[in-house]
C-alpha cells in the first residue's frame, strides 16, 4: 500500500500557497489598501465638511430667519406707532376743526341776534312815527266820530314808549 498523503501533514503545494497568500496581503497592503484607503479618507473629509457646511448654512438660516421676524416685528411696530399719531392727528384736527365751526357758529348767531335786534329797531322807529296816525285812525272809526289828535298827544307819546321798552326788554331776553 501506497501512502497518499495524509492531508493533515503539510506537504510543497501548502508552502507554495502559503507563499502566495503572504506575497498577495503584501502586495495590497502596500499598493492597493493605501490609495483605497486615502480615498475612503478623502469621502470621509468630503461628508464631514458637507456636514458641516449644511449645518452652518442651517445655522446661517436660522439666523436670518430671526432677523427676518425681528424687522417684520419692528415694521409691525412702527406701522402701530404711525397709525396711533395718525389717529391723533385726525382726532386733533377733528377737535380743531369742531372748535373753529363752533366758534364761526357762535360769530353767525351774535352777528344774527344783532341783526334781528337793529330790524326790530329799525321797524320799531320807523312805525313808531306814523303809530300814532293809524291808532287815531282806528280809534276815530271805531267810535264813528272825529278825534282831536293834539288833545290826546300824550297817550300817543306813551303807548309809543310803551312800545320802545317792550322791544329794549325783548332785546334783553334774546
Amino acid at each position: 500500500m501506497q501512502i497518499a498523503g495524509i492531508f493533515l501533514l503539510p506537504n510543497g503545494t501548502f508552502f507554495v500557497e502559503l507563499l502566495i497568500v503572504f506575497v498577495l496581503l503584501f502586495i495590497t497592503s502596500k499598493f492597493i489598501l493605501p490609495p483605497l484607503t486615502k480615498a475612503m479618507d478623502e469621502r470621509d473629509a468630503d461628508v464631514r465638511s458637507s456636514i458641516a457646511a449644511a449645518e452652518s448654512a442651517r445655522a446661517d438660516a436660522a439666523e436670518a430667519d430671526d432677523e427676518r421676524r425681528a424687522v417684520i416685528e419692528q415694521g409691525r411696530i412702527e406701522s402701530r406707532e404711525i397709525l396711533t399719531q395718525a389717529h391723533s392727528a385726525a382726532e386733533q384736527a377733528r377737535s380743531e376743526a369742531q372748535a373753529r365751526a363752533q366758534l364761526e357758529y357762535d360769530r353767525i348767531v351774535t352777528g344774527a341776534a344783532g341783526e334781528i335786534n337793529r330790524a326790530r329797531q329799525d321797524a320799531i322807529d320807523g312805525a313808531a312815527p306814523q303809530l300814532g296816525t293809524i291808532v287815531m285812525g282806528v280809534v276815530e272809526r271805531v267810535i264813528g266820530r272825529q278825534v282831536d289828535m293834539s288833545k290826546h298827544q300824550d297817550l300817543v307819546d306813551g303807548a309809543v314808549a310803551d312800545l320802545h321798552t317792550g322791544a329794549a326788554s325783548s332785546e334783553v331776553t334774546a
